[in-house]
């Protein structure tokens, strides 16, 4: 019997990809969002992908507790994967009450759900930023967490604590009283850019965007002016910031592998951390120039003051993840930035 996925956040741009690469590996999948940040967009594209019209769809937000507690009543969920926070490091600057209410509280209303129904697996979205501005690079799993740069960033800090001590604490319980065991992966990702092969899910902000891909590609098609780039006077080669930009599709494959792992038995431990990368650190500028010379286009762009909350150089080492996971990301920055670019190609053909 095929297991259930609840994925919060699913109508997302992340969470779209995840669903489409769990119903392709034969998992059941119920697709949660509050449509904050997002429209029915990339869900109606995930069942033209997949060629899944039945795909349950619940429009709640992961506040409300008791909506959380109806879904667990009304589906067997063998595991949930937990997309649904804010996630705009400046706006977490500026709006620091909003990241920590929705970011905690939404999280842990998933979490109370896993363990009083039953016990469940739980897959944390989390983020590079857990390790604020390392000091040695590239990171590992075991790279010491710094203060974090950002709200953003702390509530995926607090998260992850949340997590591992929500599963050492289920640990022993035998479901006697419906308090099941919870089990839980952490995936701290970078910087996920691009889009589905298909054109049909994609990144899609609402209002400005907040990440530099869809800028890029707003600015290509002429809905923005001009693209800002966050400061050229770092200490790197091209004094712009380095990041580890690995492909949407290829971070999807990496959560149906933890999830694999999880509803299958083999975790070595009730709660594990991967890095989730390419390993190879591109600048914010290399990755400008590279969008221009994939898609034979000239972007307007200007270098503006450095952005709050921004960290100088951040990469993964994804050693774990290759071995443990039997993950490694495969596309290509180029394959990336063209996918993005036809993407945006196709909302436009929409209008």
């Amino acid at each position: 019997m095929a297991k259930t996925v609840l994925v919060s956040g699913g109508a997302g741009y992340i969470g779209s990809h995840v669903t489409v690469e769990l119903i392709g590996k034969g998992y059941e999948v119920v697709v949660a969002d509050n449509m904050s940040n997002c429209d029915l967009t990339c869900f109606e594209g995930v069942k033209k992908i997949t060629g899944r019209d039945d795909i349950p769809f619940h429009q709640i937000d992961c506040c409300d507790s008791e909506a959380v507690n109806r879904l667990f009543d009304e589906y067997k969920i063998d595991a949930v994967i937990h997309f649904a926070a804010f996630k705009a490091v400046g706006e977490s600057v500026a709006e620091p009450l909003m990241y920590y209410r929705n970011n905690l509280v939404s999280f842990i209303n998933i979490l109370e759900a896993a363990k009083n129904k039953g016990g469940c697996n739980v897959l944390f979205s989390s983020s590079a930023t857990v390790y604020g501005e390392a000091e040695v690079l590239p990171v590992t799993e075991n790279t010491p967490r710094l203060p974090s740069t950002s709200p953003y960033g702390n509530t995926k800090q607090m998260c992850e604590d949340i997590l591992r001590d929500v599963v050492f604490a289920t640990a022993g319980n035998d479901g006697a009283d419906g308090q099941g065991v919870v089990k839980g992966i952490a995936l701290r990702y970078f910087n996920p850019i691009g889009a589905h092969p298909s054109a049909l899910i994609g990144e899609l902000p609402r209002g400005v965007p907040n990440n530099l891909v869809p800028f890029i590609t707003q600015t290509a098609i002429g809905k923005r002016e001009c693209l800002s780039i966050f400061g050229n006077d770092y200490p790197t080669e091209d004094g712009t910031c380095l990041r580890d930009y690995i492909d949407v599709v290829d971070l999807a494959k990496a959560h149906v592998a933890a999830v694999s792992r999880m509803v299958e038995g083999r975790m070595k431990e009730g709660y594990e951390i991967f890095n989730v990368g390419t390993g190879r650190p591109v600048s914010v500028y290399e990755l400008v120039t590279a969008f221009e010379n994939v898609n034979g286009l000239k972007l307007n762009y200007k270098f503006v003051d450095r952005r709050p909350g921004d960290v100088m150089a951040i990469w993964a080492d994804t050693t774990l993840a290759n071995e443990e996971l039997g993950w490694k990301a495969e596309r290509t920055v180029e394959e990336t930035l063209a996918s993005a670019w036809a993407w945006e190609k196709h909302l436009a053909e929409q209008k």
